[in-house]
């Protein structure tokens, strides 16, 4: 019997095990259309991990952060603050003034991962409503897998792969 902890599993000593044909780790680096470059990395084994997804974005201006796990909070930096106060400062996105939040609970009270599904799908319905295109829609998944074919045969070619031209 396996016991299941996370992401990850212990089986039974003597237990059948099968090929892996999954990849354990990636990274990747990119260079937007601006100019701007991407690091981005993903692996199954990052141990104390739960659900480690975040972003992180840097500017000459600042830098901003996110944590899925923390997902009512950012953090952000302005290399304008006065000297000896600069630093990383958090930000409750809990306030009315932020998207959705005026939808939920009074300021302070968090919203959780089962709340994001609602949000998506009012803004199904709000295309839908609006007659617009939803967002994301068919086409963004189609560039998500264009990425994803590009990092495959950018591994195996050792090259850089221009994204459009797949």
């Amino acid at each position: 019997m396996e016991r299941m902890e996370g992401l990850s599993a212990n089986a039974q000593a003597g237990a059948p095990r099968g090929e892996v044909t999954v990849d354990d780790a990636t990274l990747f680096l990119a260079e937007f259309k601006n100019g701007a470059l991407g690091s981005f990395e993903a692996t199954r084994f990052a141990n104390g991990h739960k659900n480690g997804m975040s972003f992180e974005i840097n500017g000459s201006k600042g830098s901003l952060r996110f944590e899925f796990e923390r997902m009512n909070e950012l953090w952000y930096y302005s290399s304008e603050d006065p000297e000896g106060v600069q630093g990383f400062r958090l930000i409750q996105v809990t306030e009315p003034v932020h998207p959705y939040a005026s939808a939920w609970w009074p300021a302070g009270h968090v919203i959780g991962y089962e709340h994001t599904f609602v949000h998506e799908l009012y803004e199904f319905v709000e295309a839908i409503a609006h007659d617009r295109n939803a967002c994301p829609d068919f086409n963004d998944g189609v560039k998500c897998s264009q990425v994803i074919e590009a990092v495959d045969l950018s591994i195996a070619e050792g090259q850089w792969i221009e994204v459009d031209s797949l």
